[in-house]
């Protein structure tokens, strides 16, 4: 995880306007416990319209692509059984749980916060205590720190523009 960070803390920040969109996302492998966790769950990624509408978790299903609602997953749950959620019994049961937590409304903001030293764009939650810090890569991604209230290091992830 440190070097990770050290990686992360090394990019520039990230103008909030810059976001703008749908974005695919992707952990990167650091040993948190949420590695591999939202991808086995069918995690697409996340959409900016403006700094006021941005919808935090966008899921695959047989429609296409749902907005779920964060403030209604168990997020503390989730943190305390990661290992669990990995497995293909839970994929399946997040499946059929999934339709009855979409939203269609926005459920973050974008801002400009200073996380680890560096004023950048963040996008900062609704209904749960967490921000994602975000800062460029060269290679035209955005890299992500989940900074939650009991997590004790952030989760880290990395979002490529959808065309």
């Amino acid at each position: 995880m440190t070097s990770a960070l050290e990686r992360f803390d090394a990019l520039p920040p990230v103008a909030t306007t810059d976001l703008r969109g749908t974005w695919r996302g992707a952990g990167i492998p650091t040993g948190h416990p949420l590695d591999g966790v939202l991808e086995h769950l069918g995690w697409f990624g996340k959409r900016f319209d403006d700094d006021d509408t941005a919808h935090p978790l966008l899921f695959r299903s047989g429609h296409g692509v749902v907005r779920v609602h964060p403030g209604l997953v168990p997020f503390g749950l989730v943190l305390r059984a990661a290992p669990l959620l990995r497995t293909p019994p839970a994929a399946a049961a997040f499946a059929l749980v999934r339709p009855f937590v979409t939203t269609r409304r926005p459920r973050a903001r974008l801002r400009e916060v200073c996380y680890r030293g560096v004023v950048s764009a963040a996008m900062v939650y609704d209904d749960l205590p967490i921000v994602d810090a975000f800062r460029a890569d060269d290679d035209g991604s955005v890299v992500g720190a989940m900074d939650a209230r009991g997590m004790a290091e952030p989760y880290l992830f990395r979002l490529r523009r959808v065309r």
